[in-house]
């Protein structure tokens, strides 16, 4: 039996429908993020309001996170992304319709939509990799799951630039409206796939009983909650995306639309070695490469920190892109194959509470950092930080350390999917 190539998964129709619809979701995400938080920070002139808008959204998709897991293994998920995304359309229509009127009446409305759209992800985070997963066999998941990653990165170039663009040119209102009308495209094309079947479950178990399994599953498994950690840490302290508007406001003076190109940069980098992985999927020595790029993440941040020129801090930005893709194909490989599918949405919940904490907390330890420390050197203090983490976690997780992807797959348990392997691939 030959190995299966990278165009294999290209072949299967509901999988090109479903990379459609990631791509147009996030970039309509992106546009949103960058719109909502310049516009915020326009109205403001404070930092702690981009921390503020961070913690706003953690708050409930981290609280529904391991619910929301739960639901995503007793329930059709396509009919909750199906709902989920419907959420995301009227919100993003609802900031095209206020956006004119935020001077006059403020801010709260538009944290209030932040916050509805942070209980939409609380469903759609855990249901969509799950679903994701029931769209191609078995054989091609790690093919799938590199794709994947280079499409959403593609996305989250075109995402701030265009939101950027269309920002300085249109006002936030055009921004919000390009996300409404992508956000309709991806609806379509979660249509278009079909249903597939509910993974089986313990009838009448309790949630609190489903979602004590999904965490000892997580738990007891070094590589995954070692890999989780060092992500939620290194990106809790490292991260600088939240305090990118005042970069771009204040130090480096590049406007709306250079904003958008320092919060395309990290996924240009991110892209490129993405795109490398499609046909060089990660295999031995994975845990060691993993620690490896979460420093070289960290020695970016602390140059983006130091740095007052623009294009040292693109390149800056660019690298830690590159440091970060690499960790995020190795991760989302380890998810992929090691968690059955009656058990892959709270996995993926679990991965969800420790991405969101990194992300949406990081923006808040960003803003209250950058209000108590200054802006420049709460980042490179965060980026030594990061150092740090990843000297303990390497001293901690040896299991982590030795991790080699090229055996993962005797690991996962039960895997049972109703789809067809291409018949190259299955060759």
């Amino acid at each position: 039996m030959s190995l299966p190539s990278s165009r294999d998964v290209l072949r299967l129709p509901e999988f090109r429908a479903m990379l459609i619809a990631a791509v147009c979701s996030t970039l309509a995400s992106r546009a949103v993020a960058l719109t909502v938080a310049y516009q915020l920070y326009q109205l403001t002139k404070n930092p702690l309001t981009l921390g503020i808008l961070g913690l706003v959204e953690a708050i409930p998709a981290l609280s529904l996170a391991l619910f929301g897991g739960v639901v995503a293994d007793r329930n059709d998920r396509r009919r909750i992304l199906l709902l989920t995304i419907s959420v995301e359309v009227i919100c993003a229509l609802c900031f095209a319709l206020y956006a004119k009127h935020a001077a006059v009446y403020g801010i709260l409305p538009l944290l209030a939509l932040i916050f509805t759209l942070g209980v939409a992800r609380g469903f759609s985070d855990p249901a969509l990799p799950a679903f994701q997963a029931q769209v191609v066999p078995r054989e091609l998941l790690l093919r799938a799951s590199a794709w994947r990653s280079s499409a959403g990165q593609a996305a989250s170039i075109g995402g701030p630039a265009l939101g950027g663009v269309l920002y300085a040119s249109a006002g936030a209102g055009g921004s919000y409206s390009f996300a409404f009308v992508l956000l309709l495209v991806s609806l379509g094309c979660v249509m278009y796939v079909k249903a597939k079947p509910i993974p089986s479950f313990k009838a009448g178990e309790p949630f609190i009983q489903s979602i004590k399994e999904g965490l000892a599953f997580v738990v007891q498994r070094q590589v995954l909650v070692g890999s989780m950690a060092l992500d939620l840490f290194s990106v809790l302290f490292g991260g600088a995306v939240a305090l990118l508007p005042i970069f771009a406001s204040d130090i480096l003076k590049v406007g709306p639309t250079g904003l958008g190109v320092l919060v395309s940069a990290p996924s240009v980098g991110a892209l490129a070695v993405m795109l490398y992985a499609t046909k060089h999927p990660p295999g031995k020595g994975a845990g060691r490469t993993l620690l490896i790029v979460i420093a070289g993440f960290g020695v970016s941040i602390i140059v983006f920190g130091l740095s007052q020129n623009f294009y040292l801090s693109v390149a800056a930005l660019i690298a830690t892109g590159m440091f970060d893709g690499i960790s995020m194909v190795i991760r989302s490989a380890t998810l992929q194959l090691k968690a059955p599918d009656h058990m892959r949405g709270r996995v993926n919940a679990v991965s969800g509470m420790f991405i969101g904490a990194s992300n949406e907390l990081g923006a808040f330890e960003s803003g209250v950092g950058a209000k108590l420390l200054g802006t420049a050197r709460s980042v490179w203090l965060g980026g030594i930080v990061t150092l740090i983490v990843v000297g303990v976690t390497a001293y901690l997780a040896p299991e982590l350390r030795a991790m080699d992807l090229t055996d993962i797959e005797d690991d996962a348990g039960p895997h049972a999917l109703d789809v067809e392997l291409p018949s190259s691939a299955a060759s």
